[in-house]
């Protein structure tokens, strides 16, 4: 009787549809930057997403050995994207999103953005994750920043769009906050865009970097599930009488 009780109870559980969603959007729209250096291996001020479930709070920042210079320049089809100077190898862009494990499950993480650079700025990126903002793994392996494409403010240009599928790590479904970087692994000699030396007022930018997930909402018991379990109840216990 006890084990009929959980089924009724178990089956009138409301349903939760899962969706794709946003969790996070950096359009850089919000974020005009006027040109600034913060230091010798000193991390920006945050950005934060414009868009998306975790918008606001979302935050994304860049971190060089040496003194870059920040500034927003124009996107791939939009008016604003996050650019930088002084380009070495370990350098990178930082974005973090929270999940909120209490009231969601999580699946199918997936992470796209757009990254372009003048000729003399580094051309060989690679993508790393962390659960935990300290330990990062490199996914996949490395991709290149392809030459002469020039970014405008109305029309979005492809080649310089990159995603990544990270559904199968599936230990990024339970983590409170995911990280991701985009770290510069291009040597100083002959790793430009153009194929000479990376130059020190060689830029880098970035777009549009978007987390994506599927997210399903923790079953609640809907209030005529709560109905059907009480008259299960009340019928178990008129048996047990």
């Amino acid at each position: 009787m006890k084990k009929s009780i959980v089924l009724v109870f178990c089956a009138f559980l409301s349903v939760q549809a899962s969706n794709a969603s946003t969790l996070a959007d950096w359009t850089f729209e919000s974020s005009s930057v006027v040109p600034y250096a913060p230091g010798v291996n000193t991390p920006t001020t945050n950005f934060y997403a414009e868009l998306g479930s975790d918008a606001g709070t979302a935050a994304a920042f860049g971190l060089h050995a040496g003194s870059a210079t920040y500034s927003s320049v124009l996107g791939n089809g939009s008016l604003e994207s996050l650019s930088s100077t002084a380009w070495a190898k370990g350098d990178y862009y930082q974005f973090s999103v929270a999940l909120d494990l209490i009231d969601n499950t999580y699946s199918g993480i997936k992470v796209s953005f757009d990254q372009n650079g003048s000729t003399t700025g580094p051309k060989t990126f690679y993508l790393a994750y962390s659960r935990d903002g300290l330990t990062f793994t490199e996914f996949g392996s490395d991709y290149v920043i392809p030459s002469g494409v020039s970014w405008n403010g109305s029309t979005p240009n492809h080649s310089t769009q990159f995603s990544d599928d990270l559904s199968s790590i599936t230990a990024l479904n339970v983590a409170s906050v995911l990280y991701f970087r985009i770290v510069d692994d291009s040597p100083t000699a002959g790793g430009a865009i153009n194929g000479n030396n990376v130059g020190t007022g060689g830029t880098d930018r970035v777009d549009n970097f978007t987390v994506n997930a599927t997210v399903t909402p923790t079953p609640e018991p809907s209030p005529f599930a709560l109905v059907a379990f009480g008259c299960a109840c009340l019928m178990a216990v008129g048996r047990w009488r």
